[in-house]
């Protein structure tokens, strides 16, 4: 992708003002529209078609949730990051639920916004450190409590695939599980493709959504 195109959702004047001056800095990003609120981003979504849609929680009218639920349904081929400042595992798995691709707290670097911004473009999940862990703390649980009972074809996953498949979900990209398993990198991508033939998924991102609809992380 040449240029990411990115509609940029905040309440606060200063706070959006330099988000886009970090975003515009970058040579593969431009901000295309900017909304002041949830019915606001929505709109703009439809109409400037961007790649990347950074949405905060907090907004009046709808909030970064409903909004973010709306243009995921509306439009599939834009990717939602949201970027707020709840640290909230509540918080945290309604923003999957409701599509999105990554969740970033407001407090961390800038460097760590621009690597998010490029992950959900490209159709990686990205998720903030500290709740990224909370997927794989899901996993090691799931580990205990046997809960693939739930979900019939993640039982046919072997443990290998299972231990990729939640590395994904935590936002991991193919080298650095590679690097983690010690494995190849194309045997993690082999992997990859057949975790999401078993499953009838296409993307990292409906990883998560399926562990979690499926009780093998609790939301």
């Amino acid at each position: 992708m040449s240029c990411i195109r990115v509609l940029l959702a905040e309440d606060h004047n200063v706070v959006r003002a330099g988000l886009r001056l970090l975003l515009n800095a970058q040579p593969d990003m431009q901000v295309v529209a900017e909304a002041m609120d949830g019915r606001q981003a929505v709109a703009m979504a439809h109409e400037s078609c961007p790649n990347v849609a950074v949405l905060d929680i907090s907004m009046p009218n709808l909030d970064g949730l409903q909004a973010c639920s709306l243009i995921c349904r509306d439009c599939p081929d834009i990717q939602v990051l949201i970027l707020t400042m709840h640290e909230s595992d509540d918080y945290f798995f309604q923003a999957i639920q409701a599509g999105a691709s990554g969740y970033l707290l407001k407090k961390a670097a800038s460097e760590d916004l621009i690597k998010a911004v490029r992950a959900v473009a490209r159709g990686e999940a990205f998720f903030y450190p500290s709740l990224a862990r909370r997927l794989l703390e899901g996993y090691l649980q799931h580990g205990k409590t046997g809960a693939s009972r739930e979900a019939a074809a993640f039982a046919d996953l072997s443990e290998r695939e299972r231990q990729v498949m939640f590395l994904l979900a935590h936002g991991m990209a193919n080298q650095e599980i590679a690097e983690k398993l010690v494995i190849t990198s194309s045997t993690v991508q082999t992997h990859r493709s057949h975790i999401l033939q078993k499953l009838g998924l296409k993307t990292n991102v409906e990883l998560v959504r399926y562990a979690i609809s499926h009780g093998l992380i609790e939301g």
